[in-house]
């Protein structure tokens, strides 16, 4: 594991403390999950839960700070402060799940003893391993360096290791019930598989087309949070194109599906239609990066398959910008992004174009460009939409130089002059201040002014 364990190491010793104090007590209890997945993978994992024979109630008497978020569900948290932060173990009770009446709950929760019974009511294969830290032959705190000795400690009821060895993502039993039970699960197989460079099992992957129409029901944060996930984990493109061929991009994204085919200018765009750039810049998304920039690379292009037209001399978008911001304005609406979210992705649409005119911009029209919030992200998104087309960084080069090379009080003066020395100068407030202060600012950035008895002379001047 490069680099070994960082602030996970905490975690990892405080997993292995409740699982410590719940077999002391008499109940089974392993590592569960994704933690063990990804110990086995030498990736570092986010979290350790627990999986226990123990009821909630009891969990909650145990230990001294816990919350029951879930204990309808068996699921108890089990709070830790520590010297770097606080944070938490999520503890589940082995249960054996009714029907799934809405898609994503069980009906009904009945408690077992067993933990195969509980491994075979999750997702997949890759995720129902459960690991005993106390069962291998080293100290239980050399795991997080050593993937061999992690697997002596598995317990594996479904043959997720040899999946994992042979980079499958297979749903547990049959895939249709598994995809009934919650619906989200087959977003969540495609991004396990991207993430991973894990190929669908033949089964799960044509359960999946079957009933990737259900999507629908769930509900639209869960798929936005999955779809975000699949656009920051560094593995976009094998996300979205797996999403394509599974049929559940036409139902979560139609407006991003309906890219595919549209024809593009060769001149301008050698790669291929409006699907094959986008995919271009999902692939140069890296890990961590901001949903918001993800979410612009996806959608900065979502207006040209309505605007689609062949004209006499070339292929043509008309106003597709203009189309797209309206467009990626109801994907965020209906995803339910917060407002912040909302104003920079739809920025980064409406901005994508102006690069091109940069150079022919006045100076005040410029400085304003660079005020645009979190303007390193228009640049990322400027040059990713170059690289995935022409590659042709011409437009990018020249603002990003002169973006870089103007202070911060060229590009945000302080101003000359306020409504309130309009005032004093004898101006009734009103509609026209708007623009009275903004041709003096406009002077300002151009460098044709630079005092305030400078700027009142041009108000006067301009407007009596």
């Amino acid at each position: 594991m490069d680099g070994g364990m960082t602030s996970g190491t905490t975690q990892f010793e405080a997993a292995l403390g409740v699982v410590e104090r719940l077999r002391a007590a008499g109940y089974e209890a392993y590592l569960a999950g994704g933690c063990v997945r990804d110990l086995l993978l030498g990736r570092e994992p986010k979290d350790f839960d627990v999986a226990t024979s123990a009821e909630p109630g009891v969990v909650l008497e145990m230990f001294e700070r816990t919350f029951a978020v879930g204990s309808h569900f068996g699921v108890v948290l089990v709070a830790h402060d520590e010297d770097d932060g606080y944070f938490t173990t999520e503890v589940a009770t082995f249960r054996s799940d009714g029907a799934y009446s809405d898609g994503r709950h069980p009906d009904a929760v009945r408690y077992t003893r067993s933990a195969e019974e509980d491994v075979r009511r999750r997702d997949f294969t890759i995720n129902g391993l459960l690991m005993d830290p106390f069962g291998v032959g080293c100290l239980p705190s050399d795991l997080v360096d050593d993937p061999a000795a992690v697997r002596e400690g598995v317990v594996d009821y479904v043959g997720g290791l040899a999946d994992l060895e042979a980079g499958i993502v297979r749903a547990i039993g049959q895939a249709e019930e598994r995809f009934e039970e919650d619906h989200l699960r087959m977003l969540r197989a495609v991004r396990f598989a991207a993430r991973f460079g894990f190929v669908l099992e033949v089964a799960t992957k044509r359960a999946i087309r079957s009933l990737a129409a259900k999507t629908a029901a769930v509900s639209r944060e869960r798929v936005r949070d999955e779809l975000t996930k699949m656009l920051t984990e560094g593995h976009a493109r094998g996300a979205f194109e797996l999403l394509n061929e599974t049929g559940l991009l036409a139902e979560v994204l139609p407006e991003v599906a309906r890219m595919k085919g549209v024809e593009q200018p060769p001149q301008y765009h050698p790669e291929g239609d409006v699907w094959v750039h986008t995919l271009g810049l999902l692939a140069q998304l890296e890990e961590g990066c901001s949903m918001t920039l993800a979410w612009g690379a996806l959608l900065h292009d979502v207006g040209k398959p309505p605007t689609f037209r062949k004209a006499p001399d070339r292929i043509r978008f008309d106003g597709h910008v203009e189309v797209g911001v309206a467009i990626a304005a109801e994907i965020c609406r209906r995803f339910r992004f917060s407002n912040e979210e909302t104003r920079q992705t739809l920025a980064l649409v409406e901005n994508h174009m102006r690069f091109a005119d940069a150079d022919r911009m006045r100076a005040s029209t410029l400085k304003r460009f660079f005020r645009l919030e979190g303007f390193e992200e228009h640049l990322a998104l400027h040059r990713m939409d170059c690289l995935a087309g022409s590659g042709n960084l011409e437009h990018w080069e020249f603002v990003r130089e002169r973006w870089q090379a103007m202070p911060e009080e060229t590009v945000r003066p302080k101003p000359l002059i306020t409504g309130r020395e309009l005032i004093a100068a004898g101006y009734a407030p009103g509609a026209a201040f708007k623009q009275m202060l903004r041709a003096v600012e406009d002077a300002q950035l151009e460098g044709t002014i630079a005092t305030a008895e400078e700027a009142m002379r041009l108000v006067r001047e301009r407007f009596g």
